[in-house]
């Protein structure tokens, strides 16, 4: 990474340097000022996924999942959780299924919830069904 990294703006979507010297926690977007690293999901849509993935220096876990889906519903506490543990060593994202159907499609989505950690734009790790918050921790930890 060098002396800097990127990360993308959950609130704007623009892409941030940060100095590896400063505390990421405390890194604001330069165009929106917002904080980088809010401790919780960030909603990615059709006009956002791809910067996120893509231009993000840092893992990013990916949370395909649908409204009507009693799995993701039990999922979507853990996966908060997960953020605000997970951050800023790897962005956690969320994308519903059934808003963004090119994007599932796109990643061959067939059951949800299916967790994707995205490492400089390319797919590094899948797991699909519920589980409980030290069981993705440990996941995450061994593929991100």
């Amino acid at each position: 990474m060098g002396d800097t990294y990127q990360v993308v703006c959950p609130s704007c979507s623009a892409t941030n340097r940060l100095g590896v010297e400063r505390p990421a926690l405390e890194g604001r977007c330069g165009r929106c000022k917002n904080k980088l690293f809010q401790g919780k999901p960030v909603d990615l849509t059709g006009a956002t996924f791809a910067s996120h993935i893509g231009n993000s220096h840092i893992p990013v876990l990916v949370d395909f999942w649908a409204e009507w889906c009693g799995p993701c519903k039990m999922m979507a506490p853990v996966f908060a959780q997960a953020a605000s543990s997970l951050e800023p060593r790897v962005r956690v994202a969320k994308v519903d299924t059934e808003a963004e159907r090119t994007i599932a499609g796109q990643y061959g989505i067939q059951s949800i919830p299916t967790m994707i950690i995205f490492r400089d734009g390319r797919e590094v790790a899948r797991q699909s069904g519920a589980m409980p918050l030290q069981s993705l921790l440990g996941w995450v930890n061994q593929h991100a």
